[in-house]
């Protein structure tokens, strides 16, 4: 079975969804970039598991998901709101509603705010 991989920028984005997440995940923090080093360290070896790539919806993040998409085409892709630009600034009841609507298990109770 293919274990799930999120694709991050960093421990922020990371720690923000895991307040929402409610199943085993392997995340991947690029840190906002991709070096060769880091390609064949952190992506080359999770590119044949269930791989999703969520970064922030600013310049910086823009650039690394058309990076990791060349890397990773067979990859889905979240997005958050332009409005809320980063992941780490993003609503808790709009993060769960992403992972939910793409097959993640989440722990959030409340009411979900649909995009």
């Amino acid at each position: 079975m293919e274990k799930k991989v999120l694709i991050v920028e960093g421990k922020t984005d990371r720690d923000r969804l895991l307040e929402v997440l409610d199943e085993p995940v392997t995340f991947v923090l690029t840190y906002g970039t991709l070096s060769q080093e880091k390609i064949e360290e952190l992506i080359l070896p999770v590119e044949q598991e269930e791989v999703y790539i969520f970064v922030d919806a600013d310049e910086a993040g823009m650039k690394l998901r058309k990076e990791l998409k060349q890397l990773l085409p067979n990859a889905k892709h979240l997005y958050t709101r332009k409005g809320y630009r980063e992941i780490a600034e993003t609503p808790l009841d709009y993060l769960a509603w992403i992972l939910k609507d793409n097959h993640f298990l989440v722990k959030y109770d409340g009411p979900l705010l649909e995009g």
